[in-house]
């Protein structure tokens, strides 16, 4: 765990601290339920405006949090109006980026958006999710850089500067919500999220509250390089949430010159935790696999990569790399050929394969992008003729 400078005012939406004190003060549970329900509403609201707050919770609440503790410097929008880029700065001075990837699809779906809802999207609560209908995913960071070095990711450049608090993440969200209704929310931004385990767990619990932001569980992806302990704690801590696995190779010699942290979770106790994490949950699980040029994307590597993935419960996302402009850098994407060469490869070995096509690359706000210009990050980003929801389709239920 990576300290993190003590400020005198903590996040409202860090609820942990909130109810330590509350419990403290001697102020009833119920209340902390009311808080969030009105708070998830408006959150810019004044602690007496909460219905039936006490007074030793608003003195509380005045006295040791903020309803934000992070400040908004910066949004920008790409030239196609598909990707938002937020550019946050937090109360202890660092930076951090969350990005807002929207999506239209009732042109191309109209009948199934007015006619019908899709089945296999149905909420944990009973009701649906329409295809074909204008909804936002949310890219969200956990920590301000990363320690895992992967070499063609920007944010492997500058090493670990901190985790980020439960209500740091929550509050991506937050001003999320000014901008647009968010549907979806990934992991994918900067950090390892299963290296600040307890707040990103914390964070997801928030985000499908019924009584707070009521997203699905299978809504909110929780991306990771491997941290195999945390994997298979998500099992027992975040049942129902999506699991994506940052793959990128189909090898172990090939993976740890690429990506560093495979020399401690080898990938062949990767896959094993894998197929038990399956085993345990029955959720089908993402991978994610960045193409680098010349790198990892040739025919062998297309075999390999389908007999390792042959017979698992996955979709694997094939990502071209994103352009890092910084001389650090020194990889090229293939061609669509080379791409739609390898999935049609990966394909015979009865494997899901999707090529995302990156948004927001105007705006560095594609995977590999984020926070460049500032000094820091990793990025996400999403397929221009679907997103995490559409994917997840083939996700949920059992297997």
């Amino acid at each position: 765990m990576v300290g993190r400078p003590i400020s005198r005012h903590s996040s409202v939406w860090d609820k942990a601290a909130v109810a330590a004190a509350f419990q403290e003060a001697g102020v009833k549970p119920s209340h902390l339920t009311s808080l969030y329900k009105h708070l998830a509403k408006y959150p810019e609201a004044a602690w007496d405006e909460v219905p039936n707050l006490p007074r030793t919770a608003m003195q509380l609440l005045d006295k040791k949090f903020h309803n934000l503790t992070s400040t908004v410097l910066q949004c920008q929008t790409s030239g196609s109006a598909d990707t938002t880029k937020l550019l946050l700065k937090l109360q202890n001075g660092m930076q951090v980026e969350a990005v807002i990837m929207h999506y239209d699809t009732t042109a191309s779906a109209r009948e199934e958006c007015d006619e019908t809802a899709s089945d296999d999207v149905a909420s944990t609560s009973g009701t649906s999710h329409v295809a074909g209908c204008q909804r936002a995913t949310l890219c969200v960071s956990s920590q301000v850089g990363c320690i895992m070095g992967c070499t063609f990711c920007a944010t492997g450049t500058m090493g670990i500067k901190g985790d980020l608090t439960a209500g740091e993440i929550v509050e991506q969200l937050v001003h999320a919500q000014r901008v647009t209704p968010i549907r979806n929310v990934v992991f994918m931004g900067m950090g390892e999220p299963l290296n600040n385990y307890n707040e990103v767990s914390s964070a997801v619990k928030m985000m499908v509250d019924p009584q707070v932001f009521a997203l699905r569980r299978s809504a909110v992806t929780v991306s990771t390089v491997g941290v195999i302990p945390r994997m298979l704690q998500m099992v027992e801590d975040l049942p129902g949430v999506s699991l994506a696995l940052s793959l990128h190779a189909p090898t172990q010699e090939l993976r740890k010159t690429i990506v560093p942290s495979a020399k401690s979770y080898p990938l062949d106790k990767l896959m094993a935790a894998v197929d038990k994490y399956q085993m345990q949950t029955r959720q089908k699980v993402f991978v994610e696999y960045v193409m680098l040029s010349k790198v990892n994307d040739n025919e062998e590597q297309a075999h390999q990569l389908g007999a390792l993935l042959q017979g698992r419960a996955v979709v694997l996302n094939l990502i071209p790399w994103n352009p890092v402009y910084s001389p650090e850098f020194d990889f090229e994407a293939p061609g669509n050929q080379q791409t739609e060469s390898f999935q049609a490869i990966v394909r015979q070995y009865g494997v899901h394969c999707t090529v995302r096509q990156e948004k927001g690359q105007d705006i560095s706000g594609a995977c590999g992008q984020l926070v460049v210009e500032y000094g820091a990050g990793k990025g996400c980003g999403s397929s221009t003729n679907s997103d995490m929801e559409d994917i997840a389709s083939t996700l949920i239920g059992t297997i």
